[in-house]
């Protein structure tokens, strides 16, 4: 408590420590002083000093490590900012969150045969409410489980858990799109199958769910397909996510429509789901904060193959662009149909649409589409080759980006359960307080307060048959300006 209210104390007052500085930039004064300097900020800590610290303290005790602070949350650019220019009272999620509980205290099992890590992911189609009838993720949960199938293997073949010399094993749970069914798999996979972490998984509200119930467990949970923004704004200390989120790549689409073309006038079509309404709140809320909101928002539900009521009001608003948010099948027949109606916008997307389901729907009509792309699979890398290689070899096809992203986030997993030992506590501490990012075939993997993926972000423009990617860099759009 002592350090959630001095972190409190240290916003309230405008403190904007920096990556790398050993004190905030303007420490709190008078009696907050003396308690301030109880608690390091972004000091890079080496693992040995963190691994020294988390097993030499009692159950009772607290680490002393240094906590992560963020000058801006999710690299928000000045002209977007919330409130403009009235400084906010308090800012949430700059603030790295401790876990404070007896888990480290908890000894290792004498007896294994494995070291279990558990994957939640929709890997069979199932109806629900919660999915608005038919499910429609098993395609991305499918590739998934063979990026964590891939891990496992491959650290399998490399002795499997060393302390122990002993492998490892994926427990694969279907999530099947009620909210009920998917907390019960965590706590079959906490308390029945014994697992030391878990991976998971795809649908914003499953996840939301399954988190919660991995906070009342206490077991790490590591989550490459949920783009969510919102779902580490839940300040839960056992969630990390290893991919940039819809947050980070609206921003990015936002700053090119409006800083780089100079639009005016943008529409948006997306799916009547959770993924479709929280996915483009930030283009909603970056479009007004620059003076252009959103001409025209319409929504459609999953299943849906007559977008003309849609498109027809859009193609009545006048706009310059329209940006979809939804499955790549849909986001190929509603550009499939604007062009058929002579409709010429700018067509922006969602990750989602780019993949081979949206190429094939799509034809020639992809051509010049510009869809947020978490990373960069063109760059020059010999992690990367070697993941691709052994991917093809595997399961006779290209990897994407959900098998890529997971493939990263089971190895985390791996490498914090070989370093830290079979304790689920400290597998989370050696994570959330790793100071270097983790290298990953997607790219580096630097962690925020929040512990989301706070690395690059992409744009991938169609063109000449081929996507080509590029950064904020490259299109003169920098962070945070």
């Amino acid at each position: 408590m002592r350090h959630v209210i001095t972190s409190l104390l240290m916003v309230a007052l405008g403190t904007t420590a920096l990556w790398g500085e050993e004190q905030p930039a303007a420490p709190p004064t008078d009696a907050a002083a003396a308690t301030a300097a109880t608690i390091p900020y972004n000091i890079p800590e080496p693992l040995d000093k963190v691994l020294n610290e988390i097993n030499s303290i009692g159950p009772y005790q607290s680490p002393k490590l240094s906590l992560k602070y963020d000058d801006r949350y999710a690299h928000t650019s000045d002209s977007v900012v919330p409130f403009g220019s009235v400084e906010p009272f308090i800012k949430h999620f700059l603030l790295q969150m401790e876990y404070t509980g007896a888990g480290r205290s908890i000894p290792e099992p004498e007896h294994l045969d494995t070291v279990k890590i558990g994957f939640v992911g929709p890997i069979m189609a199932i109806a629900s409410v919660a999915t608005g009838g038919m499910s429609h993720t098993e395609a991305l949960g499918l590739k998934m489980l063979q990026g964590a199938q891939l891990a496992i293997e491959q650290a399998n073949a490399a002795g499997g858990y060393h302390a122990r010399q002993i492998p490892f094993e994926l427990i694969v749970k279907n999530d099947n799109g009620l909210w009920g069914a998917t907390g019960t798999e965590i706590v079959n996979l906490a308390y029945r199958d014994k697992v030391w972490a878990i991976l998971g998984t795809v649908d914003g509200a499953n996840t939301h769910i399954a988190i919660r119930v991995a906070l009342k467990v206490e077991i790490p949970m590591m989550n490459s397909g949920d783009l969510d923004p919102t779902l580490m704004e839940t300040n839960i200390p056992w969630i990390i996510r290893c991919v940039g989120d819809d947050r980070q790549q609206c921003y990015m689409l936002v700053d090119y429509i409006y800083r780089k073309l100079n639009l005016e006038r943008v529409g948006i079509i997306r799916a009547s789901n959770r993924y479709g309404r929280f996915g483009v709140r930030e283009i909603n809320d970056g479009s007004r904060r620059l003076g252009r909101p959103v001409a025209i928002e319409m929504a459609y539900k999953l299943g849906t193959e007559d977008f003309s009521l849609q498109l027809e009001r859009i193609r009545a608003s006048n706009v310059q662009a329209v940006i979809h948010w939804g499955n790549a099948a849909d986001g190929a027949m509603i550009l499939n149909q604007m062009r058929a109606m002579g409709m010429t916008q700018s067509y922006f997307a969602c990750d989602r649409c780019l993949s081979d389901d949206f190429l094939k729907i799509a034809g020639d009509n992809a051509e010049g589409v510009i869809c947020g792309y978490p990373w960069n699979p063109d760059r020059q890398d010999e992690k990367l080759d070697a993941f691709r290689a052994a991917f093809r070899e595997r399961f006779g096809e290209e990897p994407e980006t959900y098998a890529a992203h997971t493939y990263d986030g089971v190895n985390m997993l791996i490498w914090a359960i070989q370093t830290a030992g079979l304790n689920r506590a400290k597998i989370r501490d050696v994570i959330a307080h790793r100071s270097e990012p983790f290298p990953g075939v997607t790219g580096d993997i630097p962690l925020s307060a929040a512990l989301d993926d706070a690395g690059d972000v992409f744009l991938a423009r169609r063109e000449g048959n081929r996507w080509h990617y590029y950064s904020r860099d490259d299109l003169g759009i920098p962070k945070g300006h």
